[in-house]
């Protein structure tokens, strides 16, 4: 098996389904048939955010039965976790993380393999850049609010982030749900700015930091990535009203209750007078319509 970058941008020619599929001509099969059950990094140019931005699971490779030179690489939906921040090409010395890019000087250059869409990665190329976008984050937005939502298994984790052996970066961190459930909490919390989507809310506590919880749209038993698109920050109330089903999300981003199961007084209290959701500053972080669907459809209106 083989770590590799897939370039993949918001705005492309080839047919891409972020966290599915992704769709690359005949020229890399070898190379993406090699990445099969292994983890690869996910990068956008600079009509998308400029780095390395997450990394997933690639399941399988089958041809484009529409586009006989073009192939897809079927990815692990579940495994998709997008990075705290975005990784430039660069490290923090000047020097870019693939070897095949640097220049002269060691920066990434603009041409040679910097124009290929796939491309192979050492294991300590791949290590490098995984922990540079899992690097927590901080501010009080992102913090947890007490010891008690520290996952022992995280705190356990994060020594490789910190220049410890990385040999087992794929078993102790890329698949421990600890460490993926609080670095999906950081980033949903940040995100918001620590508002509670639905009621539109900012509660602080003692120390400043946020009082909002981060909640899966699509269910990590269904599925769901660990991903800010995925996400809402809400309130703990809320939190389980909307995993109960009791809340959905409309297609407009209006909010939608389940008036026979939640009585008005509650709705009066606790759902924000708009009557939409409360939405991150940056566009990029709208809560994904494929995800909202997938709670309206499977989810909402279904408590017991």
């Amino acid at each position: 098996m083989v770590n590799a970058v897939f370039i993949q941008n918001p705005q492309s020619i080839y047919k891409d389904r972020p966290g599915e599929a992704y769709h690359f001509p005949k020229q890399y099969l070898n190379v993406v048939q090699e990445c099969v059950g292994d983890w690869v990094i996910f990068y956008e140019g600079r009509k998308g955010a400029f780095g390395y931005v997450s990394v997933q699971k690639v399941r399988s490779v089958g041809p484009d039965p529409h586009q006989e030179d073009h192939h897809y690489a079927w990815l692990d939906p579940a495994t998709q976790w997008e990075f705290e921040c975005v990784v430039p090409r660069n490290n923090g010395a000047g020097v870019a993380y693939e070897r095949s890019l640097r220049s002269s000087n060691g920066r990434a250059m603009s041409g040679g393999a910097n124009t290929s869409a796939v491309r192979r990665l050492s294991f300590d190329e791949f290590s490098e850049i995984v922990m540079a976008g899992l690097q927590p984050q901080n501010g009080p937005e992102a913090l947890p609010r007490n010891a008690s939502e520290i996952a022992y298994e995280f705190s356990e984790g994060q020594m490789p982030f910190h220049g410890a052996p990385i040999s087992n970066i794929r078993e102790k961190i890329l698949s421990s749900r600890a460490a993926r459930a609080q670095s999906f909490a950081r980033m949903v919390k940040a995100a918001y700015r620590g508002r509670c989507a639905i009621s539109g809310l900012d509660l602080r506590n003692g120390g400043g930091r946020a009082e909002v919880q981060a909640a899966h749209i699509r269910p990590v038993q269904h599925d769901g990535p660990d991903i800010v698109i995925n996400g809402l920050a809400l309130s703990g109330t809320l939190h389980w009203m909307f995993d109960r089903g009791l809340i959905g999300i409309g297609e407009n981003y209006e909010i939608l209750v389940s008036e026979n199961k939640v009585p008005f007084e509650v709705r009066q209290r606790l759902i924000s007078p708009t009557g939409r959701l409360h939405l991150p500053e940056d566009r990029r972080h709208y809560p994904h319509p494929d995800y909202i669907r997938f709670h309206r459809e499977n989810i909402f209106g279904n408590a017991a």
